[in-house]
Order: C-alpha cells, then structure tokens, then sequence
C-alpha cells in the first residue's frame, strides 16, 4: 500500500509542478507584454508604452484563418480579453485556485493560437499549443498539491459555484 501511495504522491508532485511551470508561462507572458521586460517585448512595444499586445501576432498570421484574424488585430476588446487571459490564467494556476475555469479559459486561448499558427512549421498536427491545452486537462482533474485550493473551495462563494473549483 505504501509503494502505490509513493507513486501517487509522485505522480501529484509532478502535475503540481506541470502546474506551476504552465502557470509562469502565462505569467510571464502578460508581464512581459505589460512591461516590455525585453525578452520578447522590447520596451517601446509594451502594452503600457501604448502598444497593442496583440496586433503583430495577429496581423503576422498567413494560414487558413489568416482573415478571421486579422478583422481582431488591433481591437481594444481583444487586447483586454488576451491580457486578463494571461493574467487570470497564470495566476490561477501559481496559486492553484480557480484551476477548472482557468483549464478552460486557458484552453480557448491557446486554441485559437494554435489555429492562428497554421500551418504548423514543425508538425502538421501538434504544436506546444496542443501540449500545453493537454497539460491543463491533466492539471484540472488532478490533487491540487502545493496551492491554496484548500482555502479557495471553502470559501462560501466557490462552494456554492463549483465551476469556480
């Protein structure tokens, strides 16, 4: 019995860190589109210095739904809706609350990136868009070890509204 509760508790202390790995990918993706931080975004390009975090991406897009996404490219809304997406997913997942809505929110989003993506360069199929959207369904059905899930589902709210798990 011991042996199979060893490797259970492995195997949660692997998603847990798939969880917050995944996490800081979202994370830092907004901060550095926030800010500017240099690694991706150059300062002049950051949301705070006026630019549109989405707009370059979208506008770059030469697949199937080239279209479709160029009509978004530099929308207000769309803006607003990408950046609390990172935000709120990123978050969700550091502090392990929220981890179901942010699993499908999460989803959503890198759906549409992936859809953005085609045709794929490396893969005619996978990308780490697809990797990442299967991490989140492992992560949203496992123990939420090293988080604060505890606190969070016993709060009066989220016992009431389990989507909010």
């Amino acid at each position: 019995m011991a042996k199979n509760s060893r490797g259970a508790d492995l195997r949660n202390s692997a998603v847990a860190l798939g969880r917050l790995m995944l996490g800081f990918v979202f994370f830092w993706a907004f901060l550095d589109k926030l800010l500017g931080l240099g690694v991706n975004t150059p300062p002049a390009k950051a949301w705070l210095a006026g630019d549109s975090p989405t707009t370059g991406f979208l506008r770059g897009v030469e697949g199937p739904f080239a279209g479709f996404f160029h009509t978004l490219a530099g929308q207000a809304w769309v803006d607003w809706l990408f950046m609390l997406g990172l935000l709120g997913v990123g978050a969700a997942l550091l502090l392990g609350v929220g981890v179901r809505l942010a699993a499908i929110s999460g989803s959503a989003l890198l759906l549409l990136m992936w859809a953005a993506s085609l045709p794929l360069k490396h893969n005619p199929v996978v990308d780490d868009h697809l990797v990442y959207i299967a991490l989140l369904a492992i992560i949203a059905t496992a123990p939420k070890k090293y988080s604060l899930a505890g606190w969070w589902q016993a709060l009066p709210a989220v016992r009431k509204n389990r989507w909010l798990w």
